[in-house]
């Protein structure tokens, strides 16, 4: 299989093998101490599992807007991202 025309670079794989990271330690913090879902300010049952997938879907925006507005490096993306996702974990 030839995978070259999808610029695997090593922030490429770094970035997928959090994801799937994310991924596995949700999927056994499921297994181990099941949540209910909650109202949160969008008053909308959420669970973790959908806390995750809104606050990596809105890291997603959050990038390609700062990409937009300011270019690369987008690290000053990565820490609004981070508390982005921290405040959709508290409060959504």
């Amino acid at each position: 299989m030839n995978l070259s025309w999808m610029a695997w670079t090593t922030p490429t794989a770094i970035f997928f093998i959090c994801i799937f990271m994310a991924l596995a330690v949700m999927t056994i913090w499921a297994i181990k101490a099941p949540q209910a879902p909650r109202l949160g300010i969008l008053r909308i049952e959420t669970t973790p599992g959908d806390r995750l997938f809104l606050s990596l879907l809105g890291s997603a925006f959050i990038s390609l807007a700062y990409l937009a507005a300011f270019g690369a490096p987008i690290f000053g993306a990565l820490i609004v991202c981070f508390f982005y996702s921290l405040c959709v974990f508290r409060w959504v």
